[in-house]
């Protein structure tokens, strides 16, 4: 399966894409296809690796197919050709206007008049008609069908009418081709600003990188020619060229690209550095680690790509009735055109009305109802670090009651320190000796601390064998022969050796013991302490304010666990639980009718962010590609939990909002107009003024 991203030039409303869609979709080795008419981009499955008979699609349609480096260029260029052709229509239909509406009686005004509509009609306004005409000879019809059925009516009527002495309407035409070509103009204005978040990112990376040589002299070159493995020296002031390891020197990156933060990071031999983020003060030597391809930015770029070229549940409705809504239109059109023949038996009564229907009715505004809103709002979230996957998560993030976080990485730092250690028998540096020869096999942040610990005094580790580790429990091997066991007080025997109110003061200090055991002899315990996050509990304060219930799910005992709860606010606390409790809890929850976010790290709480409501993943710069979760936070930040909840809603919210408007208004405006309440001129102004409105409320979730 081979997945085809690419831009397509001359869509004008959510018809158009949906026409483009269902070709895509009939095509027998197409298993999927989306065409986002906000993003002019098509995005399709297909069994073949060939894109030429999904292009060969698209052209025959009547549209064309675009790189995407040409697609900026492309947009600006129509934006250009718009702006002049509405400027050309306007100032030529104004005089017709004028003539018309204050009856001005000048000599040969009405052949001026006529004589300026061509001009408007068959200039500017050509557009409209190529496109319906080359719809028509496909047998279908569009957006541009309607609008050229309703202003030739005009013209073509006010012709004939000229020929028998009559009333012409010429100024309709005339000024529905330049408010709709306006219209047009602004929506495409509005349309680069919604979709700036991409341009941004990829402006963010740096150009140029000090390649240092094996002979250490320093040349610059092309970040695109950097390989994994190269050395470049990055001075004060400049970006990190891509994603490496710091290999000499010190100094503090500004991440705010990265993570949203404005707190510059410190960096140190052997410490994690990224590309495009900034270094302040020192000089570093960093050995690139990812290419350009693979760096964090690039998948940054993807995620934000992948996001916003998805539509959201809701948007499918919009397109059903996009797809059926321009046929539907010229039927209440003609159906007008002859009830008002019949009831007044006069052309010209019965032909405005009808007009009007064509002109007002527009499914540009539902087309683009959800989309903008996705541009915005993910673009928004982007800026904090906070990257929202899809269309579907953000109506995930409505109406939740309960958010379950996982401890380790979520509330706390996941950066664990040994604070106290804890013998019987044995000394302090031998019992963290064993236990750190066992746990140099382990990945978990305790495990970590303890090797860290042992490291820094010294201690000669041993070679381990049969080790295992059980989830949730602890690990276990051999040492010269001898079982070695560390973990859980019911994993580990023996743990009555160590005294219980020893144990029990660390635990409600908040922190959590381990017992290590050798040959089924408890010889002692050790106490990690695992810092709250900044912002940990102003996070959970945000949380109750929006309405949703926070609750602490933790493999550590009880009294740790309600230790670290109490510090930030938290009352429901699940200790001692296993991996597999987290998803039994989210599903309990779910039976109860409640709507769940799951909080977890992205690794062991897979299971309960894929089941959760809404899953949000606390990710780092290496693994913010995390699958499970819909919501990825760069950075881990506590505080940016609300914060991801309340941009989502908020997008939801203005996608709702959109689609409603847009609803309402073609549900109210083709009544009006068909019952001859509407003048075709107001209903083409109203007509253009609702995308203009859709894409305007959505630029709002900018400022949020």
């Amino acid at each position: 399966m081979t997945k085809h991203t690419f831009k397509i030039s001359g869509m004008h409303c959510a018809s158009c894409a949906v026409k483009i869609e269902g070709s895509l979709t009939d095509l027998p080795e197409v298993k999927s296809a989306t065409v986002n008419y906000a993003m002019a981009q098509a995005t399709v499955e297909s069994d073949s690796d060939d894109p030429s008979a999904l292009h060969g699609v698209v052209v025959s349609e009547g549209y064309k197919v675009i790189a995407e480096e040409d697609a900026k260029h492309e947009h600006l260029k129509d934006a250009r050709a718009a702006k002049r052709k509405a400027i050309i229509a306007g100032l030529l239909a104004l005089p017709v206007f004028v003539i018309a509406m204050f009856k001005i009686d000048i000599p040969y005004g009405t052949y001026i008049e006529g004589l300026l509509t061509l001009v408007v009609v068959f200039g500017p306004g050509m557009e409209f008609h190529k496109t319906a005409w080359k719809q028509l000879k496909k047998k279908s019809a569009n957006m541009d069908s309607l609008i050229s059925m309703g202003t030739l009516a005009a013209v073509l009527f006010s012709i004939w009418s000229m020929t028998q002495g009559g009333d012409v309407y010429f100024e309709t035409a005339a000024i529905i081709t330049a408010l709709i070509l306006m219209g047009r103009y602004f929506e495409a204005l509005s349309k680069g600003r919604a979709g700036e978040a991409i341009a941004k990112l990829l402006e963010l990376g740096a150009k140029l990188a000090h390649l240092i040589g094996e002979d250490g002299s320093v040349s610059d070159v092309d970040v695109s020619a950097l390989k994994i493995g190269d050395v470049v020296l990055v001075k004060p002031g400049e970006k990190i060229p891509l994603d490496g390891v710091v290999i000499e020197g010190s100094s503090t990156i500004d991440e705010s690209m990265l993570t949203g933060e404005s707190i510059p990071v410190k960096k140190a031999v052997d410490l994690e550095v990224y590309g495009a983020t900034v270094n302040q003060t020192g000089v570093l030597k960093v050995r690139i680690t990812a290419t350009s391809e693979t760096s964090v930015l690039s998948q940054i770029i993807e995620l934000v790509k992948n996001a916003q070229a998805q539509k959201a549940p809701m948007q499918k409705l919009a397109d059903r009735i996009s797809g059926i809504f321009v046929p539907v239109v010229i039927g209440i059109a003609l159906l007008t055109f002859v009830v008002w023949m019949i009831v007044t038996g006069d052309i010209y009564a019965a032909l405005i009305p009808a007009v009007a229907v064509l002109v007002i009715a527009c499914p540009c505004a539902l087309g683009l109802a959800t989309p903008t809103a996705i541009l915005v709002g993910t673009g928004r979230a982007a800026k904090s670090g906070i990257f929202i996957k899809s269309g579907e998560a953000l109506e995930r993030g409505k109406n939740l009651d309960v958010v379950m976080l996982d401890k380790t990485g979520t509330i706390t730092q996941g950066k664990p320190a040994v604070t106290d250690v804890l013998t019987s028998g044995v000394s302090e540096d031998e019992l963290l000796a064993l236990a750190a020869s066992l746990e140099a096999s382990s990945e978990h942040p305790l495990a970590a601390a303890i090797v860290r610990t042992a490291e820094e005094r010294g201690a000669k580790l041993s070679p381990v064998t049969n080790a295992q580790s059980e989830t949730g429990k602890g690990m276990v091997g051999s040492v010269g022969g001898v079982e070695i066991k560390i973990g859980r007080s019911g994993f580990v025997p023996g743990t009555d050796e160590v005294p219980s109110e020893e144990v029990e003061r660390l635990e409600r200090e908040a922190k959590t013991v381990v017992y290590v055991s050798q040959g089924g002899i408890c010889i002692g315990a050790i106490a990690v302490a695992d810092p709250l996050k900044d912002g940990a509990h102003d996070a959970i304060r945000k949380l109750r304010k929006l309405g949703i219930n926070p609750v602490m799910l933790t493999g550590d005992n009880k009294r740790t666990a309600e230790a670290i709860a109490k510090l930030v606010g938290i009352t429901d606390v699940h200790a001692e639980i296993f991996p597999e409790d987290k998803l039994n809890l989210v599903k309990a929850a779910q039976q109860e009718g409640k709507r769940v976010v799951f909080v977890g790290d992205g690794i062991n709480d897979a299971p309960a962010l894929t089941q959760a409501d809404l899953g949000i993943a606390m990710g780092t710069g290496t693994d913010i590609a995390i699958e499970s979760g819909q919501i990825v936070i760069i950075g881990g930040e506590a505080s940016k939990i609300p914060e991801a909840i309340l941009i989502s809603r908020k997008t939801f919210g203005t996608i709702q909002q959109n689609l409603f408007w847009a609803f309402i208004y073609n549900a109210l405006g083709i009544p009006l107009a068909a019952l001859g309440l509407l003048n075709p001129m107001i209903a083409a102004g109203a007509m253009a003024f609702s995308s203009i409105s859709v894409l305007l409320n959505s630029l709002r979730l900018k400022r949020l």
